[in-house]
């Protein structure tokens, strides 16, 4: 009976490590065919894309030889070694910029406001009716797909050159964005507070104004600035197609062969990217919670 005792526990730990091994090596079969098929289909579309390694290695050092002529000025000097040779235009560069930040602005306010006024007709838990919502989800795909400097050069066309062009494509492509964003605030939202309104015979534009609302301002404003961010950005590339800001500056001397405004220009608008990424985040933090800022 000891034996028994005493062999058995042994019996049990040998079957316990034999199961332990047996389903390691199952997770280890699994993440090596996991691997397996993530480099397949890796290559796969790698190849699709026409990714050629070859050529990339074989013409890398004109990537790096670009760099080195836009940090290079006309004397031959290196553009830090003559601060003021380089940032020669930074009165005209400083005007565009902030004109580039009015067309972020304004486009962002325009397509915040488009999108609060559409997302609650998107959200499932909230539209009054299905059809509506999907036209509205439709609108709002729409507008979100169509690349923003797509936008931007169809209304240059219809409108002319200007900022006029990119204040309207960046406020269609906001709303499409933030109107995706804010029905996936909605969707999240507690409906119990709409069930006790709508119980007292209240409507449905009530319902949403005293009960969804404010569950959801917070949400709406940090992603509004975040969208902010992300269109300063956009409004500096939208110059390529005569969408005005500092964008068409840059164009202008790429075209042309400044290497050394290139750089300069490129400096300001990753200082002013920085500097906006930074108080926005520190914006978001002290108005919604530690949360908000990633």
């Amino acid at each position: 009976m000891t034996i028994a005792v005493s062999i058995l526990p042994e019996q049990q730990l040998a079957t316990l490590n034999a199961a332990y091994s047996r389903a390691v090596a199952r997770r280890r079969w699994r993440l090596l065919l996991g691997v397996a098929l993530f480099a397949a289909a890796l290559l796969l579309a790698a190849i699709g894309a026409e990714v050629n390694l070859r050529t990339l290695f074989t013409y890398f050092g004109n990537f790096l030889s670009y760099f080195d002529r836009i940090l290079t000025l006309d004397s031959g000097q290196r553009v830090w070694t003559d601060v003021g040779e380089w940032l020669w235009g930074w009165r005209k560069w400083l005007k565009m910029l902030g004109e580039t930040l009015l067309i972020s602005y304004v486009g962002t306010l325009i397509g915040a406001t488009l999108a609060f006024a559409l997302n609650f007709f998107a959200a499932e838990n909230t539209s009054p009716a299905p059809w509506l919502r999907f036209v509205v989800r439709r609108l709002l795909e729409f507008a979100r797909t169509v690349p923003g400097i797509v936008f931007a050069l169809i209304f240059v066309i219809a409108f002319g050159l200007g900022p006029m062009a990119g204040v309207l494509a960046i406020a269609i492509h906001s709303t499409g964005a933030l109107g995706k964003l804010f029905s996936e605030i909605v969707e999240n939202a507690d409906m119990k507070p709409v069930e006790g309104i709508r119980s007292t015979g209240a409507s449905w534009l009530a319902c949403m104004r005293f009960a969804v609302l404010p569950q959801v301002t917070a949400g709406y404003a940090s992603y509004a600035l975040l969208r902010f961010e992300i269109n300063v950005r956009e409004a500096s590339v939208m110059g390529f197609v005569g969408a005005g800001g500092i964008g068409q500056e840059l164009v202008v001397a790429i075209r042309k062969f400044y290497y050394s405004d290139v750089s300069a220009i490129l400096l300001t608008i990753i200082v002013t990217v920085f500097i906006i990424d930074i108080a926005t985040g520190w914006l978001r933090g002290r108005l919604f919670g530690k949360e908000a800022r990633t």
